[in-house]
């Protein structure tokens, strides 16, 4: 059993990650930093998904990081290219070799007597390791990597066909001329719909309910023109701002005007169909922005539907049969594969549980400080994306955050801070709640609380959160220090 001391120990090495860790390389230079990382590369969801078509679901100039700009003209790009700019980044500010791969962390430690952390690993080999940090950061998403989520289908071991969730991809599957059917309408399945078309012989979707639908341009031609004209850090800089601003416009107008929203979101559907399918197969029941807004490059979802190489079904599994789906309206689906695109199981901090002073801390039951530290759990951060804009928006004005709260606390002789809520402060609902899409819903009870006001409620408003995090004093009488 191995045992390392660091100033801050890091738990994931994806975009979080590894974004946290630049950070503090530029803010907090003299301090030893750790990284601890399950899998045997850098990545996280990036490394992870392998699926045909896999990209961002985002713009790449808000996706990428604020301190090294996405310096391309592709808007959504694919997992490969978002996968080289994170081994990039890494490299350029010397992350890898702070990284400890292959170790899953299972055990947080807090004591107040030392002022420190001891967390506890294990290796590939189910050797135990422990670690001693100062300070605790968890940047390993909110979704298990181990196992996607799978209805329970009835009837799915009479299946003849192949079956895969998308965290799962095999390397060697073929659909080459074959019959598929994915079942699901978000991201993944919209992702996966058009790259199978291209040489399945076809492939359904088959939703449950329908989603909102956006095409927007795959290559940034605005930036392609000034970069005739400015410096290319001027123009992705400007970029950036942009899109920033024009996601924040777009989820304000859905939350003030819904029905106008909706009623320009189905307009552009039903021109880009052109009568392929039903505009009842992309008119949810629900308003623009209660789930996500999926995004697609070029039309592709939708030429692929006028071109007769995909189609959409809306409706559910009845039981699947040796050769395909009964579906419960009474038709049948036939198909060679069959894609489960039913999205995740929620999980925070990769499984790993917490205790202070040997009192077990569950993440579900707390409260989160200005959407970064747990109540009542000292020197411990958690980092967590937006889900109505660009997930690292958030996670990079949390690690700046955090990086403020360490020079802080070296500043002024401080060892430990952690926040404390006023009694009855906590409501039942979790800091997802504005996002009612299912994966959340199933697993919500994972997730830390939201409170009554702030600094306890996480408002989903880059606006607010840049002058909360990054402007507002670090000195407050709920963060208590000593």
């Amino acid at each position: 059993m191995a045992s390392d001391h660091y100033d801050v120990l890091i738990i994931g090495a994806g975009l979080s990650g590894v974004g946290m860790a630049c950070r503090l390389a530029m803010a907090c230079p003299g301090k030893r930093v750790g990284i601890l990382e399950r899998r045997r590369s850098m990545g996280g969801t990036w490394d992870l998904f392998r699926y045909p078509g896999v990209r961002s679901d985002s713009d790449m100039f808000t996706f990428g990081f604020g301190f090294r700009p996405w310096n391309e003209l592709k808007v959504l790009a694919d997992g490969p290219a978002i996968l080289k700019y994170i081994h990039d980044t890494a490299r350029a500010w010397s992350i890898e070799r702070l990284v400890r791969f292959g170790m899953r962390t299972t055990h947080a430690s807090w004591s107040s007597e030392s002022s420190q952390w001891t967390v506890t690993a294990r290796d590939e080999d189910d050797i135990e390791h422990r670690f001693t940090t100062d300070f605790l950061v968890g940047c390993t998403g909110y979704y298990a990597y181990e196992q996607g989520y799978v209805p329970d289908y009835p009837g799915l071991e009479r299946f003849q066909g192949q079956f895969v969730h998308p965290q799962h991809w095999p390397a060697d599957m073929s659909w080459e001329g074959k019959r598929v059917v994915v079942i699901g309408s978000g991201a993944t399945a919209i992702t996966l719909v058009p790259a199978l078309a291209r040489e399945a012989a076809h492939v359904t979707m088959l939703q449950r309910s329908p989603g909102y639908v956006l095409s927007v341009p795959s290559r940034d031609a605005i930036s392609a023109l000034l970069l005739h004209v400015l410096p290319e850090r001027t123009v992705y800089r400007w970029a950036r701002g942009r899109n920033i601003a024009l996601q924040r416009l777009l989820y304000r107008a859905a939350m003030r005007w819904p029905r106008r929203m909706r009623s320009l979101l189905l307009a552009g559907v039903r021109h880009r169909l052109d009568g392929a399918a039903s505009l009842a197969d992309f008119s949810p029941s629900y308003d623009p922005w209660t789930q996500r807004l999926c995004v697609v490059p070029d039309n592709d979802l939708f030429d692929a539907l006028r071109a007769g190489k995909a189609s959409v079904w809306t409706d559910t599994v009845a039981s699947f049969t040796p050769t395909g789906l009964q579906l419960t309206s009474g038709a049948t689906l036939d198909a060679d594969i069959v894609v489960s695109a039913t999205g995740f199981k929620l999980q925070v901090l990769g499984g790993m549980t917490l205790d202070v002073d040997g009192g077990p801390r569950d993440p579900g039951k707390l409260l989160t400080y200005k959407g970064v530290l747990l109540d009542g759990v000292p020197n411990a951060a958690v980092l967590f994306g937006y889900i109505n804009a660009s997930w690292t928006l958030k996670v990079d004005l949390a690690a700046q955050y955090v990086c403020r709260l360490l020079a802080w606390m070296e500043a002024r002789g401080v060892r430990a801070v952690a926040p404390k809520s006023p009694p009855g402060e906590a409501t039942e609902a979790c800091i997802m709640d504005a996002l009612r899409a299912g994966y959340v819903m199933r697993g919500e009870s994972q997730l830390p609380r939201q409170g009554r006001g702030r600094p306890w409620q996480v408002t989903h408003r880059y606006e607010i959160d840049r002058q909360v995090l990054l402007d507002e004093p670090i000195d407050d009488p709920v963060l208590e220090a000593r």
